[in-house]
Formats: C-alpha cells, structure tokens, sequence
C-alpha cells in the first residue's frame, strides 16, 4: 500500500462511518445507536493520535519520567469535571440526599471496589494497555489484543460466577456515595480540582518537567505542510488531548449514557454464557446497579456496541492516515502475558461495573467517590504489574 492510496482509504472509511450513521438515524429510535456510533469514531481518533492509554501513559511517567500522557489523563478528568457539572445542575439543579443525577456512574464503594481496581490495574501493566486502548489498538494492528480481549471474555464469565458471593456478602450495603452529596456541587469541584492540580504538579516534578522523548525536537507549525504533520502524524499535545476526551465524556452523558467501553463485551459474554450454563441465571443486584453493566442482550446492535465499532474503525483510519497501521504478533510470551492480564481485568471490570474510562473518568466526572477509589487502587496493581513484568523479562 503506498502512502498515496492510505490517506485516500482512510477518508473513505470515515465516509462509510457517517453514511452508516446518517443510515441509523434514519431508523425508528436509531438516533441514539447513530450518536454513539460517531462519539466512538470521535473517541477513537483522539485515543490514537494523542496515545490516550492509562496503563501505557502511567508506565511512561514511572519507569520514562515522561509525564505527557499523565498529564492528558488529569486534564481530561479535570476538564470533565467541569463539564459534567453543567450538564447535571440543569437536570437536578440541588444535589438532594438519597437522589442521584440520571445515569451517571456513581457506584458502591466498598473493599470489593479497591479489590477489583486493584486487580484490574495489575492485568493491564501484564497485557500492555487497559481495555479501552486494547481496542484502539487493534485498529493500529497491535492483534496481540485480540488475544487480552479473549481473556478479558473468560475473567468476565469468573466475575459473574463470583457476583452473587460478593454482593451478598458486602456490596449490598456498599453505598455510592456522591461527594456533591456532602461538599455541594461547587465544593465537591473545587476538591477535584484541587486534587488533580496536585497530581499535575507531582507528575511534573518527578518526571522534572518533560512530557515526551521527543519534545525538544519539535517546532512550531508555521508552513500548511508543517501544521498537515502536527494535525494528522504528530502526537498531539496532553492537554488539547485531554480537553478533546472531556468534550467526548460530557456530550455522550448529555445525548446517550456515559462513557465506557465493557458494557458490550460484558453484554456479550453473558448471554452466551447464559445459554452455555457458564454464567448464573440471577445476578443480584446488578441490572439496578450504576456502571458498564453487562445486560443480556435483546437487540443485535446496542449503543455500546456501535460506540466500540466506531472506536476501533476509526483509530484503524487515523493510524492508516498517519502511517502507524503496522501489523504485528506478540511473541508465546507476550500473548501469554496478555491472555493473563485481559482475564485478570475482565474478572476486575465486571466486578467494578466498569475500567478506567466507565468507573475511573466517568466516575470522577460525574463527582462519584469510586471513581477516586479505582483511581488509587488500580495506580497500586499497576505498580505491582510493572515490577512483575520487569522481573518476568529479566
């Protein structure tokens, strides 16, 4: 394929991605499914050229002392922050107890939470990425994430077989607590605000103030082939990425439900695992529950599927354009390690009604203390994974 004929399939497929939407909308209550078709091709796009991965991002800063991508990840949380908020105080202008703002993912917070972060962060450092940039991945050609993704199907069929133990045992009285709840909506932004400006300053210190390896050689777009290179093959900065993925989170709470990207999968894996016996026929709890959360599945195409699919084609047109499609295999190793993590963060993201992007950013989002709480507990497994990926490679 010549660098000619790339760009021009590239465009072509994010035609067919607006043609299949203009299709949907046409269709009975298809607006939605075509909303969440484009929000994914608009989330897949700015995944891929401002390499959004929290795994890949967090190992950067500890093991490169690069904190670009960190720095992407507090700006998209702090910008969303801000968004969320003026999206809820139209829908429930008083933050009233015992009230929640309308699907937004506040979950239970409890020791099954940090249990489940925890473990969820140690399968991502094992399988190279989180779930969400497993996906945008595939479309750069990295298909050892088909193989992370195939056991993150077989961790969601052990989450399910182990739901009913735990809500039993301790979330069912773990209350989804809402910081606007006690500090008021102005107080509860200002609080994560002041903590996120907290994490930008550690992340600066440590990494002594460098974003990217490749910093110092770049320059200032002046000439259109210059600003053609910064738009469509450079990485693009950490904070218009994080601003461009706050934008995402809030118009998709605002026009079809938050952000997340297991609700599909989770979908998936549990009414064929219905049908097989795999998975129990009463999961307590957890079609009330707030989160990705996996329903059997009654219609062919779902908003979260459309989402996914937009996701993936799209991040295949922009690393095409870019030409950063490149196809590779992992060696017996790499796919074993990134079976091994896709089934730890499966069991982690059913358990946690979500990962980093549908408990973790659209939890801190919406001001939910179980976003914080996946946030710690899954930087401490991720910790732990990249020390015991290090000694696994010797």
């Amino acid at each position: 394929m010549t660098i000619r004929i790339a760009p021009l399939i590239s465009v072509a497929l994010l035609l067919l991605i607006g043609i299949w939407g203009w299709f949907l909308s046409q269709e009975s209550g298809g607006r939605i499914l075509a909303l969440s078709l484009l929000a994914g091709a608009a989330f897949g796009i700015v995944l891929q050229r401002g390499r959004f991965c929290f795994l890949c991002n967090f190992r950067d800063l500890v093991e490169k002392r690069e904190a670009g991508g960190v720095i992407a990840i507090l700006v998209a949380l702090a910008a969303g922050a801000v968004f969320y908020q003026i999206v809820m105080t139209a829908w429930a202008p008083v933050p009233q107890p015992g009230r929640l703002p309308p699907g937004a993912h506040i979950g239970p917070v409890g020791w099954v939470l940090a249990l489940a972060a925890a473990i969820f962060g140690l399968g991502a450092a094992l399988s190279g990425s989180c779930l969400s940039a497993h996906f945008y991945r595939l479309g750069e050609g990295a298909f050892g994430s088909l193989v992370a993704l195939a056991g993150a199907g077989l961790g969601f069929i052990a989450g399910f077989a182990s739901w009913n133990s735990l809500y039993t045992a301790t979330v069912f009285d773990d209350a989804p607590l809402w910081l606007p709840h006690s500090l008021g909506y102005t107080g509860a932004l200002l609080l994560s605000l002041a903590l996120l400006f907290l994490l930008v300053v550690a992340a600066l210190w440590w990494s002594k103030g460098r974003l990217h390896a490749a910093d110092r050689e770049r320059r200032s777009p002046s000439t259109l082939p210059e600003i053609s290179r910064a738009l469509f093959i450079d990485r693009w900065p950490p904070v218009l990425t994080g601003i461009l993925i706050a934008l995402i989170s809030a118009f998709a709470y605002f026009r079809i439900a938050p952000l997340g990207v297991t609700q599909e999968l989770g979908s998936v894996v549990r009414t064929g695992g219905l049908r097989l016996g795999l998975v129990p026929e009463t999961l307590a709890g957890l079609d009330t529950a707030r989160g990705c959360i996996s329903a059997i599945k009654t219609a062919l195409l779902s908003p979260n599927g459309l989402f996914v699919s937009g996701l993936i084609l799209a991040s295949f047109a922009s690393a095409l354009f870019a030409g950063q499609f490149k196809p590779v295999w992992p060696n017996g190793r790499g796919l074993a390690l990134r079976f091994i993590g896709g089934l730890l963060m499966g069991w982690g993201g059913m358990t946690a009604l979500g990962c980093t992007v549908g408990v973790l950013l659209s939890g801190i989002h919406a001001g939910a203390v179980s976003g914080w709480v996946f946030l710690l507990f899954c930087a401490l497994g991720t910790l732990v994974g990249l020390r015991l990926v290090k000694a696994i490679s010797g």
